[in-house]
């Protein structure tokens, strides 16, 4: 009996991992709905790779794909090929694994006048409070040191960050580079093994 996915209106990497989902699951034959081009070829693409059959049909408004082999029972592809095969397929990786880390290096963003960028870079601070969700770590080292201590016009959103579960880190080495040591106001005191182990972790490295 045939198992139905229907993936209308989704788009990659959705279409191909509920369809893998499917095949874990439920073995083959699997029917895949999808209405957009690019999860059609990445849902082919991947029978392909599994060595399952692929016949496709064009109906009002979407593709009809059904995945056919003379395996029984269900299956278990692996998990380790099928990231690589997605990573592969356009519009089609898979979502970050790990927490999202801010990498903050400098008190000004962008290079050209630096009193725009301090500008941008208070913005860009303020803008993180405004994401749907915030970043599990913000680093803070060399000149981005400045923007977690006593006087600096960022503290404010470092702090909103900070109450909404964002760990706030500071490079100490930084911290007394520039004479501030004794003014830290969020977040705490970190090194340079922490700020390398954290970035190194991330699913996601965001550089401003």
């Amino acid at each position: 009996m045939e198992h139905m996915v229907d993936a209308r209106g989704k788009a990659c990497p959705l279409p191909v991992i509920e369809t893998r989902n499917a095949l874990r699951g439920h073995g083959a034959p699997v029917v895949t709905l999808v209405d957009n081009d690019i999860a059609r070829q990445n849902v082919e693409k991947m029978a392909r790779q599994l060595g399952l059959a692929a016949e496709t049909q064009k109906e009002a408004g979407f593709w009809r794909i059904t995945l056919t082999s003379e395996q029984e029972g269900g299956m278990d592809p692996d998990d380790t090929q099928l990231d690589d095969l997605m990573e592969q397929m356009p519009g089609c990786a898979l979502p970050a694994q790990g927490p999202t880390v801010v990498v903050i290096s400098s008190d000004a963003m962008g290079v050209g006048d630096d009193t725009l960028g301090r500008a941008l870079m208070k913005g860009f601070v303020y803008a993180l409070t405004q994401l749907d969700e915030a970043p599990a770590t913000v680093l803070l080292y060399n000149g981005g040191a400045k923007l977690s201590v006593e006087g600096a016009e960022t503290v404010e959103d470092l702090k909103t960050l900070e109450e909404g579960g964002a760990e706030i880190l500071t490079c100490g080495t930084c911290l007394n580079h520039y004479g501030l040591t004794e003014k830290l106001a969020v977040g705490s005191v970190t090194n340079m093994y922490v700020i390398a182990e954290t970035m190194a972790k991330a699913g996601k490295v965001i550089r401003p």
